[in-house]
């Protein structure tokens, strides 16, 4: 079974709740171009994917995203194989990220991903050291987001256009190695009475930070 696939929908087993995702095959005169998938064209296109990419090729979706990606990075430690970071990919790609890092362990959970690795350039690392070197080879500015005591606050802080924004480990948090190779930590402001949020949460909130200075030249006070 895939991620999308009928068995592991939601709805499974509950027809009440079934709502048919996609297209079915292809009506009338077949279309021209090469980034028609013929087997989507004549079976139907079910895949979690915009409208204007139904019956497309996997490669061509992937090419025409990289037409558009931002310039953030997401990194992501994984040393305990860590449940979040498929939710992390899945929002990166709803944001557009230009590539994710896993630094660590190379296997993790993709469950969470929602197959929409496919379409996300994914890059491992399996140091510290080997992460940092490439971010400085590339000029990319590395912004921790966790909270110690010399992180600054996510909501006044001016993110570089050019960076890759870092998340640690659900638990642990974000090590002390990447805390010292980072430009600056990052913290989010929190309300309620516990002491930190889920780390898939944290790193939607900031990839948003990103776009919202970048994307809708939203200049933070």
């Amino acid at each position: 079974m895939t991620p999308d696939s009928p068995e592991t929908h939601p709805a499974a087993g509950h027809p009440e709740l079934h709502h048919e995702v996609g297209v079915g095959p292809w009506e009338g005169e077949l279309p021209d171009g090469d980034h028609w998938d013929a087997e989507l064209l004549a079976d139907g296109d079910r895949r979690n994917v915009l409208d204007r990419y139904r019956y497309w090729t996997m490669e061509a979706i992937i090419a025409e995203l990289d037409t558009r990606r931002h310039d953030f990075h997401i990194a992501i430690e994984n040393w305990q194989h860590d449940m979040n970071i498929g939710t992390v990919v899945r929002t990166a790609n709803a944001f557009l990220a230009k590539e994710v890092h896993i630094t660590g362990r190379r296997r993790w959970n993709k469950r969470g991903a929602m197959v929409t690795d496919r379409y996300q350039h994914i890059r491992h690392h399996p140091t510290v050291a080997d992460f940092v070197g490439w971010a400085n080879g590339e000029g990319l500015a590395i912004i921790g987001v966790d909270i110690f005591p010399d992180s600054e606050k996510l909501e006044t802080y001016e993110l570089p256009r050019n960076c890759v924004l870092v998340f640690g480990q659900e638990g642990p948090g974000l090590s002390e190695e990447v805390h010292a190779a980072a430009q600056a930590t990052l913290s989010i402001e929190q309300f309620g009475s516990t002491r930190s949020i889920n780390a898939a949460s944290a790193a939607g909130i900031a990839m948003h930070a990103w776009i919202r200075r970048h994307v809708f030249d939203q200049a933070v006070r």
